[in-house]
């Protein structure tokens, strides 16, 4: 069974910084789609970024020029680097992941529904003006 475990959540300061680690177990596709999503109380919950099989990544327009999201692949270990962090920001993020599923363009961006059929248990990011 796959599982995802992120870290690297915590409280911020306006203008910080902080690094998302995802730990990825037992996950064997070659080709898929990975992603952090976000949730802030009373929202929908919303993707912030995504890679796929061949290190191509999206982001959403909030996270374009201050977000990364990267893979190692040997450790498998997804990451969301987060830098120029705002109060609009703090949310609990989550990563996930498909099961071996993956389209080419910005499928991976704007899937059909439940395709990220993996997912972690989040990580609170708080960040204060």
């Amino acid at each position: 069974e796959v599982q995802l475990a992120e870290s690297g959540g915590g409280s911020v300061q306006a203008g910080g910084s902080l690094r998302l680690s995802c730990t990825i177990y037992r996950y064997t596709f070659t080709k898929f789609c990975m992603a952090w999503f976000r949730q802030a109380p009373g929202k929908e919950r919303e993707i912030v970024a995504t890679i796929d099989t061949y290190g191509d990544t999206n982001y959403a327009d909030f996270a374009k020029d201050r977000f990364t999201i990267s893979r190692d692949n040997a450790k498998n270990i997804l990451y969301l680097q987060m830098n120029s962090l705002k109060p609009e920001d703090s949310a609990k993020y989550y990563c996930a992941a498909t099961s071996g599923v993956w389209g080419s363009g910005d499928y991976c961006y704007s899937p059909p529904p439940d395709v990220y059929d993996n997912w972690g248990q989040g990580t609170q990011v708080t960040v204060s003006s």
